[in-house]
Protein backbone atom coordinates (compact mmCIF):
# COMPACT_ATOMS: atom_id res chain seq x y z
CA UNK A 1 0.00 0.00 0.00
CA UNK A 2 0.95 3.47 -0.70
CA UNK A 3 2.97 3.16 -3.58
CA UNK A 4 1.51 6.19 -4.98
CA UNK A 5 0.76 7.89 -1.51
CA UNK A 6 0.55 11.95 -2.38
CA UNK A 7 0.27 11.38 -5.43
CA UNK A 8 -1.79 13.58 -8.24
CA UNK A 9 -2.93 11.27 -11.04
CA UNK A 10 -4.98 12.39 -14.06
CA UNK A 11 -6.92 9.08 -16.19
CA UNK A 12 -8.55 9.93 -19.20
CA UNK A 13 -11.13 6.95 -20.46
CA UNK A 14 -11.30 5.91 -16.56
CA UNK A 15 -15.09 5.02 -16.92
CA UNK A 16 -14.65 1.42 -17.70
CA UNK A 17 -11.92 -1.34 -18.81
CA UNK A 18 -8.27 -0.15 -18.95
CA UNK A 19 -9.09 3.26 -17.20
CA UNK A 20 -11.03 2.15 -14.30
CA UNK A 21 -8.69 -1.02 -13.40
CA UNK A 22 -6.22 2.00 -13.20
CA UNK A 23 -8.18 4.08 -11.37
CA UNK A 24 -8.93 1.61 -8.42
CA UNK A 25 -5.26 0.50 -8.18
CA UNK A 26 -4.23 4.18 -7.62
CA UNK A 27 -6.61 5.07 -4.96
CA UNK A 28 -6.11 1.58 -3.25
CA UNK A 29 -2.42 2.84 -3.31
CA UNK A 30 -2.77 6.01 -1.85
CA UNK A 31 -3.02 8.73 -5.16
CA UNK A 32 -5.34 11.27 -5.58
CA UNK A 33 -7.39 10.24 -9.10
CA UNK A 34 -8.66 12.62 -11.48
CA UNK A 35 -10.85 10.76 -13.94
CA UNK A 36 -12.00 11.64 -17.03
CA UNK A 37 -14.59 10.16 -19.93
CA UNK A 38 -17.36 10.86 -22.35
CA UNK A 39 -19.46 8.24 -20.22
CA UNK A 40 -20.73 10.47 -17.38
CA UNK A 41 -22.97 7.80 -16.00
CA UNK A 42 -20.18 5.09 -15.71
CA UNK A 43 -17.50 7.12 -14.73
CA UNK A 44 -19.70 8.89 -11.88
CA UNK A 45 -20.58 5.58 -10.88
CA UNK A 46 -16.98 4.33 -10.32
CA UNK A 47 -15.41 7.40 -8.98
CA UNK A 48 -18.79 7.23 -6.34
CA UNK A 49 -17.70 3.58 -5.79
CA UNK A 50 -14.03 4.42 -5.12
CA UNK A 51 -14.70 7.22 -2.92
CA UNK A 52 -12.58 10.24 -1.79
CA UNK A 53 -9.83 9.85 -3.31
CA UNK A 54 -11.63 9.29 -6.92
CA UNK A 55 -13.63 12.91 -9.14
CA UNK A 56 -14.49 12.47 -12.22
CA UNK A 57 -14.98 14.81 -14.87
CA UNK A 58 -16.43 14.59 -18.57
CA UNK A 59 -14.08 15.68 -21.13
CA UNK A 60 -13.51 14.93 -24.81
CA UNK A 61 -9.71 14.02 -25.44
CA UNK A 62 -10.10 15.80 -29.21
CA UNK A 63 -10.63 19.28 -27.52
CA UNK A 64 -7.46 20.88 -27.60
CA UNK A 65 -9.36 23.75 -24.67
CA UNK A 66 -10.78 20.67 -22.90
CA UNK A 67 -7.00 19.46 -22.07
CA UNK A 68 -5.81 22.73 -21.21
CA UNK A 69 -8.48 23.91 -19.03
CA UNK A 70 -8.68 20.48 -16.77
CA UNK A 71 -4.70 20.38 -16.15
CA UNK A 72 -5.03 24.46 -15.08
CA UNK A 73 -7.91 23.16 -12.91
CA UNK A 74 -6.09 20.28 -11.05
CA UNK A 75 -3.34 22.05 -10.76
CA UNK A 76 -5.13 25.20 -8.92
CA UNK A 77 -7.09 22.91 -6.96
CA UNK A 78 -5.08 20.23 -6.16
CA UNK A 79 -1.33 22.10 -6.29
CA UNK A 80 0.42 19.92 -8.19
CA UNK A 81 0.03 17.14 -11.12
CA UNK A 82 2.01 13.46 -10.78
CA UNK A 83 1.11 11.40 -13.12
CA UNK A 84 -0.86 11.39 -16.44
CA UNK A 85 -2.15 7.79 -18.11
CA UNK A 86 -3.25 8.86 -21.74
CA UNK A 87 -5.71 5.93 -21.52
CA UNK A 88 -8.71 7.01 -24.20
CA UNK A 89 -8.57 4.79 -26.71
CA UNK A 90 -11.45 3.78 -29.44
CA UNK A 91 -11.10 1.17 -32.57
CA UNK A 92 -13.39 0.58 -35.02
CA UNK A 93 -12.58 -2.64 -37.62
CA UNK A 94 -11.35 -1.91 -41.05
CA UNK A 95 -8.56 -3.03 -43.47
CA UNK A 96 -6.69 -0.73 -45.70
CA UNK A 97 -9.44 -1.44 -48.29
CA UNK A 98 -12.18 -1.41 -45.99
CA UNK A 99 -11.83 1.53 -43.50
CA UNK A 100 -13.23 4.80 -44.21
CA UNK A 101 -11.50 8.46 -44.36
CA UNK A 102 -14.39 9.36 -41.45
CA UNK A 103 -13.51 6.17 -39.14
CA UNK A 104 -9.81 6.50 -39.87
CA UNK A 105 -10.20 10.24 -38.65
CA UNK A 106 -12.49 9.68 -35.51
CA UNK A 107 -9.57 6.66 -34.31
CA UNK A 108 -6.61 8.89 -34.27
CA UNK A 109 -8.08 12.01 -33.26
CA UNK A 110 -9.04 10.14 -29.75
CA UNK A 111 -5.90 8.40 -29.54
CA UNK A 112 -3.46 10.10 -31.44
CA UNK A 113 -4.37 13.86 -30.95
CA UNK A 114 -5.59 13.18 -27.11
CA UNK A 115 -2.50 11.44 -26.41
CA UNK A 116 -0.62 14.52 -28.27
CA UNK A 117 -2.53 17.08 -26.17
CA UNK A 118 -2.51 15.08 -23.22
CA UNK A 119 1.37 15.57 -23.32
CA UNK A 120 1.52 18.87 -24.45
CA UNK A 121 -0.61 20.23 -21.12
CA UNK A 122 0.97 17.90 -18.83
CA UNK A 123 4.70 18.56 -19.27
CA UNK A 124 4.42 22.06 -18.10
CA UNK A 125 2.30 21.25 -15.16
CA UNK A 126 4.86 18.55 -13.93
CA UNK A 127 7.75 20.78 -15.13
CA UNK A 128 6.36 23.80 -12.37
CA UNK A 129 6.29 21.28 -9.36
CA UNK A 130 9.51 19.38 -9.97
CA UNK A 131 8.42 16.30 -12.16
CA UNK A 132 6.12 13.17 -12.95
CA UNK A 133 5.35 10.12 -14.84
CA UNK A 134 3.21 9.97 -18.08
CA UNK A 135 2.20 6.74 -19.06
CA UNK A 136 0.60 6.36 -22.75
CA UNK A 137 -1.50 3.15 -23.35
CA UNK A 138 -0.40 1.86 -26.88
CA UNK A 139 -0.77 -1.74 -28.05
CA UNK A 140 0.42 -4.96 -29.59
CA UNK A 141 -0.81 -3.35 -32.71
CA UNK A 142 2.34 -0.58 -33.37
CA UNK A 143 4.68 -3.71 -33.11
CA UNK A 144 3.45 -6.19 -35.32
CA UNK A 145 0.89 -6.23 -38.57
CA UNK A 146 -2.83 -6.23 -37.21
CA UNK A 147 -4.64 -6.10 -40.49
CA UNK A 148 -7.93 -5.64 -39.55
CA UNK A 149 -7.76 -2.60 -37.34
CA UNK A 150 -5.70 -0.76 -39.99
CA UNK A 151 -6.50 2.67 -38.08
CA UNK A 152 -6.15 1.47 -34.84
CA UNK A 153 -2.79 0.07 -35.58
CA UNK A 154 -1.42 3.53 -37.18
CA UNK A 155 -2.84 5.59 -34.20
CA UNK A 156 -0.67 3.48 -31.70
CA UNK A 157 2.14 3.72 -33.48
CA UNK A 158 1.95 7.36 -33.73
CA UNK A 159 1.22 6.83 -29.58
CA UNK A 160 4.66 4.90 -29.37
CA UNK A 161 7.14 7.36 -32.00
CA UNK A 162 5.34 10.47 -29.76
CA UNK A 163 6.43 9.19 -26.26
CA UNK A 164 9.62 8.64 -26.90
CA UNK A 165 9.95 11.95 -28.35
CA UNK A 166 8.80 13.24 -25.32
CA UNK A 167 11.12 11.31 -22.86
CA UNK A 168 13.70 12.45 -25.05
CA UNK A 169 13.14 16.01 -24.52
CA UNK A 170 12.29 15.67 -21.32
CA UNK A 171 15.67 14.31 -20.66
CA UNK A 172 17.31 16.76 -22.38
CA UNK A 173 15.98 19.83 -20.49
CA UNK A 174 16.69 17.65 -17.55
CA UNK A 175 12.57 18.13 -16.40
CA UNK A 176 12.51 14.99 -14.72
CA UNK A 177 9.48 13.57 -16.22
CA UNK A 178 9.28 10.52 -17.59
CA UNK A 179 7.35 9.13 -20.30
CA UNK A 180 6.71 5.40 -21.27
CA UNK A 181 4.52 3.59 -23.42
CA UNK A 182 2.31 0.02 -22.23
CA UNK A 183 1.68 -2.11 -24.99
CA UNK A 184 -1.04 -5.00 -24.15
CA UNK A 185 -2.47 -7.85 -26.03
CA UNK A 186 -6.09 -8.43 -25.55
CA UNK A 187 -7.51 -7.73 -22.40
CA UNK A 188 -10.86 -8.62 -20.90
CA UNK A 189 -12.43 -5.03 -21.76
CA UNK A 190 -15.74 -3.49 -23.04
CA UNK A 191 -13.63 -2.37 -26.05
CA UNK A 192 -12.66 -6.09 -26.78
CA UNK A 193 -16.18 -8.02 -26.67
CA UNK A 194 -17.57 -5.39 -28.70
CA UNK A 195 -15.11 -5.31 -31.22
CA UNK A 196 -15.46 -9.22 -31.79
CA UNK A 197 -18.90 -9.42 -33.01
CA UNK A 198 -18.16 -6.18 -34.94
CA UNK A 199 -15.59 -8.14 -37.00
CA UNK A 200 -17.36 -11.59 -37.09
CA UNK A 201 -20.41 -9.69 -38.65
CA UNK A 202 -18.33 -8.45 -41.54
CA UNK A 203 -17.19 -11.31 -44.37
CA UNK A 204 -13.99 -8.90 -45.65
CA UNK A 205 -12.94 -8.74 -42.10
CA UNK A 206 -14.00 -12.23 -40.46
CA UNK A 207 -10.59 -14.23 -39.73
CA UNK A 208 -9.92 -17.91 -41.42
CA UNK A 209 -9.57 -19.03 -37.94
CA UNK A 210 -11.09 -17.82 -34.75
CA UNK A 211 -9.31 -15.48 -32.05
CA UNK A 212 -7.98 -16.19 -28.71
CA UNK A 213 -10.75 -17.70 -26.58
CA UNK A 214 -11.42 -15.54 -23.13
CA UNK A 215 -9.63 -17.74 -21.28
CA UNK A 216 -6.32 -16.48 -23.82
CA UNK A 217 -6.90 -12.88 -22.86
CA UNK A 218 -5.82 -11.04 -20.12
CA UNK A 219 -7.60 -9.22 -17.27
CA UNK A 220 -7.59 -5.15 -16.67
CA UNK A 221 -5.57 -5.04 -13.37
CA UNK A 222 -2.62 -7.29 -15.66
CA UNK A 223 -2.19 -3.96 -16.87
CA UNK A 224 -2.72 -1.58 -14.62
CA UNK A 225 0.10 -3.23 -12.01
CA UNK A 226 2.30 -2.53 -14.93
CA UNK A 227 0.66 1.43 -15.40
CA UNK A 228 1.33 1.44 -11.20
CA UNK A 229 4.87 0.63 -11.51
CA UNK A 230 5.61 3.20 -13.86
CA UNK A 231 3.86 5.91 -12.83
CA UNK A 232 5.24 5.13 -9.02
CA UNK A 233 9.20 6.50 -8.26
CA UNK A 234 10.03 2.62 -8.40
CA UNK A 235 10.43 2.92 -12.03
CA UNK A 236 12.59 5.99 -12.14
CA UNK A 237 15.18 4.88 -13.86
CA UNK A 238 12.82 4.00 -16.67
CA UNK A 239 12.18 6.65 -19.57
CA UNK A 240 11.03 6.09 -23.32
CA UNK A 241 10.36 2.49 -23.23
CA UNK A 242 7.70 0.91 -25.12
CA UNK A 243 6.81 -2.24 -22.65
CA UNK A 244 4.82 -5.12 -23.98
CA UNK A 245 2.27 -6.71 -21.60
CA UNK A 246 0.98 -9.92 -24.11
CA UNK A 247 2.19 -12.87 -22.65
CA UNK A 248 4.59 -12.80 -25.72
CA UNK A 249 1.75 -12.82 -27.98
CA UNK A 250 3.51 -10.11 -30.38
CA UNK A 251 7.23 -12.60 -30.63
CA UNK A 252 5.29 -15.95 -31.26
CA UNK A 253 5.76 -16.93 -35.42
CA UNK A 254 3.72 -15.08 -37.52
CA UNK A 255 0.96 -16.58 -39.73
CA UNK A 256 1.30 -15.04 -43.57
CA UNK A 257 1.72 -17.95 -45.84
Amino acid sequence: MGRLEGKVAIITGAAKGLGEADARMFAREGATVIMTDMDEANGQRVAGEIGQAAEFHVQDVRDERQWEDLIADVVSRHGKLDVLVNNAGVVEPGTIETQTAEEYKFVMEVSADGTFYGCKYAVPAMKASGGGSIVNMCSIASVQGEPIVVAYAAAKGAVESLTRSVAVHCANNQYDIRCNSVHPAGILTPMVEEIGPKVMDRDDLRPASEGPAPSALGEPDDIAHTVLFLASDESKFINGAAIRVDNAKSVVEGVVP
